[in-house]
């Protein structure tokens, strides 16, 4: 589990939580569960499927920390990121620090 500090240095409470058992990261505030990012891994590959935060927490940018957060630890992990969501898919091609771990799908995989 992570947990950031506020510019202020103050907890944050917002974590995020790999949860294998359930193939998704949970981003929560404090115990509640307000977003997710699926995934399922084939091999050396963690493929990205479906990527929600609910949208009482919108506009926060929530949503980019969980994408930096899934795409960091992949990274760490050594897998190859597959972008099937369009959450993820997107913002990989704002954010060009994970080109060289990113394999595009072909529209056969989609």
């Amino acid at each position: 589990m992570t947990t950031d500090e506020t510019p202020e240095g103050a907890p944050d409470r917002f974590t995020i939580e790999d949860v294998p058992d359930d193939k998704r990261y949970e981003l929560r505030d404090g115990d509640t569960t307000i977003g997710f990012a699926e995934y399922h891994d084939s091999d050396d590959r963690r493929i990205f499927t479906h990527t929600v935060v609910d949208s009482a927490y919108g506009g926060q940018g929530l949503g980019s920390r969980l994408a930096r957060f899934v795409l960091e630890d992949a990274v760490g992990r050594r897998k190859r990121i597959i972008p099937i969501c369009p959450f993820i898919a997107a913002y990989l091609k704002r954010h060009h620090e994970y080109d060289e771990s990113v394999d595009w799908p072909d529209a056969a995989v989609r």
